[in-house]
């Protein structure tokens, strides 16, 4: 079968070589990550921080792991929680499944920049025209069963970088639900980590408390005893009871609201709270301070800002999109195989078929009016573009912010829960001496229960206050972005054990299973 190529074939393939060379012409916008503004330093940072004050410039580095950051507390049962909500968590799984949906979408649209490859078989019952076959004026074809068995390929030139825009825009939507997911990932490990520490702060509160019902059950039995024998009025037996009941109902509530954090806790676990109990076990004060690092390197280390940044590449390769739709589009097509009126003739050499979609024209697709809908779609790719940049800036700001809120945290607390502890060291004295005053009856009863119920507010403070210095230290990791290589803290009271150490290893969160 012989092929001839007449003169305007020869412009026709001309013209789509031509329209090739055009292919990887991108209108796209070149995209440049906005400055953020970034301080030189962190305003409450301790001035011992050596790094304080150094500044650099930020480098991508939200795709590093950011390893066992809880493991710095040296707590085995905060370790095995933490890794029990990694497992088994559901709002993780959900973060899990829309990176697999948003990597599902990226090779779909990838798999725009390729030709498309199909076959099919089957039989067609067709009239043709009769000018189609060249017949003359007023002949009519007779219908005919063609049986075809071909292969077609379509594939669109990507001019002016449409194609690779919408495949770009895919690329960066899908780093950006990765750096989702790691801020998912990082708030339900600093959610568990906060909620351990108040359920321990609530057993130490429950320890305080026991004491002291301890302590009014003793006064009551002698208070009661001594008026029975005639020494004391009835008065003092009655505010010791008062005193002893307040404290009892006091202590219930402290219960309930450890039984609540335990339900939260099994939640985040993954676990109903009926399946899952802890075992009383009062806080043990968190004793070390954490380097902050410099104030660019929070750009590289929090999730947020990451997809924050994403969406705005995201945008930017959108407008591209949007700017290409204003230029002509160009699709290859073509068909070969073998057509025959016959099953019996369709696979002879003779039986074989091509077709090819116009040269020129139809297959040249050149807007010319739409009424405004290019104009809009671009108009709306810019403005949602400015939307992110805003967005971007403004999430900087608030990390920024975080940053300072936990270290000012951090600051007030260590003089106040000294300061706290000088206050309940001289409340300890005055009610030892309050009690031996009124045993020698200088003073009333009332003075020693307000004595006892001094004790019991401060040292109910103090625990309040080590629970709050656990979780602004966890709130400091998450707002710097959590934990990573080099990262440590300078220990005050802190110990490292093994398992501390083997802690710090890089936790295995496979999100691509």
């Amino acid at each position: 079968m012989k092929t001839f190529m007449t003169a305007g074939t020869f412009k026709g393939f001309g013209l789509v070589m031509a329209l090739m060379v055009l292919a990887g012409c991108s209108v796209a916008p070149t995209y440049n990550k906005p400055a953020a503004i970034v301080p030189s330093a962190y305003k409450e940072a301790p001035a011992a921080d050596a790094q304080a004050g150094q500044w650099k410039p930020a480098q991508p580095a939200e795709q590093f792991d950011r390893g066992a950051w809880w493991s710095v507390f040296g707590d085995p049962t905060l370790n095995d929680l933490e890794h029990q909500a990694i497992s088994a968590n559901q709002n993780l799984q959900a973060a899990t499944a829309r990176l697999k949906q948003s990597r599902a979408m990226t090779q779909a649209f990838r798999a725009s920049l390729f030709p498309t490859l199909d076959a099919g078989f089957g039989p067609t019952r067709q009239m043709p025209s009769g000018a189609s076959q060249n017949m003359p004026q007023g002949t009519t074809a007779s219908p005919q069963t063609l049986y075809r068995a071909q292969v077609g390929v379509s594939y669109e030139v990507d001019l002016f970088g449409r194609v690779s825009s919408i495949a770009g825009a895919a690329e960066a939507d899908e780093q950006r639900s990765e750096a989702l997911f790691r801020s998912v990932l990082l708030a339900l490990q600093a959610d568990v980590a906060q909620n351990y520490f108040t359920l321990r702060q609530l057993d130490a509160e429950s320890d305080v408390f026991a004491n002291a019902v301890g302590l009014r059950e003793q006064a009551l039995k002698l208070l009661q005893s001594r008026f029975d024998a005639g020494e004391i009025s009835e008065l003092d037996v009655a505010r010791a009871k008062s005193e002893l009941a307040t404290a009892r109902s006091d202590a219930m509530t402290v219960q309930r609201m450890r039984a609540a954090s335990e339900h939260s806790l099994a939640v985040l676990l993954g676990k109903a709270p009926a399946d899952f109990a802890m075992a009383p076990r009062p806080l043990e004060r968190v004793s070390f301070r954490l380097p902050t690092g410099l104030p660019s390197a929070l750009l590289e280390r929090r999730p947020d800002i990451a997809a924050a940044e994403r969406a705005m590449a995201m945008a930017n390769a959108r407008i591209g999109a949007a700017k290409a739709a204003f230029f002509p589009s160009l699709t290859l097509t073509g068909v070969a195989g073998y057509e025959a009126g016959s099953m019996g003739d369709l696979f002879k050499w003779s039986s074989r078929s091509f077709l090819l979609g116009p040269l020129a024209g139809t297959m040249l697709n050149l807007p010319i009016f739409d009424g405004g809908l290019r104009k809009g779609n671009l108009a709306n790719a810019r403005a949602v573009y400015e939307e992110d940049v805003a967005a971007y800036q403004q999430q900087v700001l608030t990390a920024f912010r975080d940053v300072e809120d936990s270290l000012s945290d951090l600051r007030v607390l260590e003089t106040q829960t000294a300061t706290q502890s000088n206050a309940v060291n001289a409340s300890g004295r005055a009610a030892q001496v309050s009690r031996a005053q009124y045993k020698e009856g200088a003073v009333t009863y009332l003075e020693v229960i307000d004595a006892e119920r001094t004790v019991l507010q401060t040292n109910r403070a103090a625990v309040q206050l080590h629970g709050l210095e656990a979780v602004a230290t966890v709130n400091l990791i998450r707002a710097l972005g959590g934990g990573w290589e080099g990262f440590d803290a300078v220990a005050g009271a802190g110990k490292s054990t093994p398992e501390h150490q083997a802690n710090r290893q890089t936790v295995a969160v496979d999100s691509r299973k």
